[in-house]
C-alpha cells in the first residue's frame, strides 16, 4: 500500500477504523500510561494522537475546501508546524480521542455520500515547493497512509505496559 493506490471503499473503511482501533488499543490504560513514551526517543500514545489530530485538521480542511469550491488554490500547511498552534499535545488522551472521533465522523459524513466524480474535485496547492494539483482522493489516501503506521505505533506503545 505505501505507494499503491487505494480505492474509495478502502479509504472510507480505513478512515472509519482509525479512531475505533485507537480506542480499542488504549481502553483501560491510565492517563499516565498514555503520556508515557516507551523510551526517550519515542512518542507516547498521546503524542501520536496529537499528530493525527493535526494532520486531520490540515488535510481535512483541504478536502472541505475542494468540495466547497471549484478549483481552489490552497496554501500547503505543514501539520508539524500546525500542531504548535494547538493544545493537542497538552490535552488528556480521552477527550482528545473523542474530539478526533467526532472530527472523523464529520469528515466521513461529507465523504461517504460523494459521487465518484466528487472524489476527483481538485485544488492547486502552493507553498511546499513546486505547485501541485491534488484531489479529494489524494488527500484522503494521504490520511490513510499516514494513519496506518501510527496505529501500529500505538499498538507497539501499549504492549510495553505490564498487563
Amino acid at each position: 500500500m505505501p505507494g499503491g493506490s487505494l480505492t474509495i471503499e478502502q479509504v472510507l473503511t480505513w478512515l472509519a477504523a482509525t479512531p475505533q482501533r485507537i480506542a480499542a488499543l488504549t481502553a483501560g490504560l491510565a492517563p499516565a500510561q498514555l503520556r508515557t513514551a516507551p523510551d526517550h526517543d519515542a512518542w507516547s500514545a498521546n503524542d501520536v494522537l496529537a499528530n493525527l489530530r493535526a494532520c486531520a485538521d490540515v488535510w481535512g480542511d483541504c478536502i472541505a475546501a475542494m468540495i466547497a469550491e471549484d478549483g481552489p488554490t490552497l496554501r500547503a500547511v505543514n501539520p508539524t508546524a500546525w500542531i504548535t498552534q494547538t493544545d493537542y499535545s497538552a490535552l488528556e488522551f480521552s477527550p482528545s480521542l473523542r474530539a478526533f472521533a467526532a472530527q472523523r465522523a464529520d469528515l466521513l459524513a461529507v465523504l461517504e455520500p460523494l459521487p465518484p466524480e466528487g472524489w476527483s474535485r481538485a485544488a492547486t496547492v502552493t507553498g511546499a515547493g513546486k505547485v501541485l494539483e491534488r484531489t479529494v482522493l489524494d488527500y484522503a489516501q494521504r490520511m490513510v497512509r499516514h494513519e496506518r503506521p501510527h496505529v501500529r505505533q500505538v499498538e507497539r506503545i501499549v504492549t510495553t505496559f505490564p498487563t
